[in-house]
């Protein structure tokens, strides 16, 4: 089978369609002929030889794909710590669901790492509730857009950043009420303007560093950080008096590294809880673009240069 081999060159993505052989399933997996994988931050970090995959994991990059499994034909979706970029992947049963009826298959690659994360982290790690208020960082990112969506799903008001002035519309079609054009405007200022201070229930950053001390602030009594990433640095001061003060959470967690039977119950409630919606056409995937494997290159890129609204989806052939 083919699977993409991607180094870095001066500054630019070099992809190759490398051939090997067709993983076998082991016990509890599933053998899935891919339609499209996602591009995911998490493959420039690999690529670059900063976060490679679990023990035990496959080492091509992609961490989400769509297809159909082998012998059954069935349309899926599926999560995986490892090999998403290939023709074939082996995927944990645990972490294989269903594509959305009504879908188009390849669109629905854009659904496992970017929803599952934000599913994770706003509603099992940050606990979001109906009435409350939501802060989405980045929220112009695969992520971003569905943390936006799945936030208005469940009633809360939401307030996005981004600090790209032209991706404003996109927050705003994706549901916040408030969008904040971080490059240009303070986003404390911003959301004490808009709501007053102590405002924010949940903040899901992205981020790391720079925004930390700001989530701090706006946040209400008993409100939770969840950081999810470090794209701007890792390294904060954190005034621990008024954390204390509010009683709040700061809260670390990663998704990839966890076990398989620690993924598995989420995946198993998020399909319950919200693939439906997808059907039914109150959350959609936001998809930036699709290219063909053969042109993969393009897809990281474009992404190292933030370029990208929503998820960029590399299309295998069907044939």
């Amino acid at each position: 089978m083919r699977f993409l081999q991607v180094t870095e060159l001066d500054g630019r993505y070099v992809a190759v369609l490398a051939e090997t052989e067709r993983p076998v399933p082991r016990e509890a997996e599933v053998l899935v002929r891919v339609a499209a994988s996602g591009v995911n931050r998490a493959d420039l970090m690999q690529i670059a030889g900063r976060y490679p995959p679990p023990p035990g994991e496959p080492d091509i990059i992609g961490l989400e794909l769509s297809g159909t499994t082998e012998g059954t034909g069935e349309a899926v979706c599926a999560l995986v710590a490892g090999g998403g970029h290939a023709e074939y992947v082996a995927a944990p049963a645990g972490q294989v669901f269903p594509a959305p009826a009504g879908l188009d298959l390849v669109a629905a690659a854009g659904i496992p790492e970017a929803f599952l994360t934000a599913f994770l982290n706003l509603v099992v790690e940050g606990g979001l509730t109906r009435g409350a208020t939501l802060l989405v960082h980045a929220g112009a990112s695969g992520v971003g857009l569905a943390a936006i969506q799945l936030g208005k799903l469940i009633g809360a008001r939401v307030a996005a950043t981004t600090r790209t002035s032209e991706k404003l519309p996109a927050l705003e079609a994706a549901g916040a009420d408030l969008a904040i054009d971080a490059g240009r405007h303070d986003f404390v200022e911003q959301i004490e303007g808009r709501w007053g201070r102590d405002a924010v229930d949940v903040v899901l950053d992205p981020i790391g560093a720079p925004s930390l001390s700001g989530d701090v602030r706006v946040l209400a009594t008993g409100g939770r950080v969840v950081v999810i990433a470090t794209m701007a640095g890792a390294r904060a001061e954190v005034d621990l008096a008024l954390l204390m003060r509010k009683r709040a959470r700061l809260v670390g967690t990663m998704l990839r590294a966890r076990s398989r039977a620690e993924k598995a119950p989420i995946v198993a409630r998020f399909t319950r809880e919200i693939l439906p919606h997808f059907t039914s056409g109150a959350l959609r995937v936001p998809v930036d673009a699709v290219l063909p494997a053969h042109r993969a290159a393009e897809a990281f890129q474009r992404m190292r240069e933030n370029r990208n609204t929503g998820k960029l989806l590399i299309a295998w052939p069907r044939d």
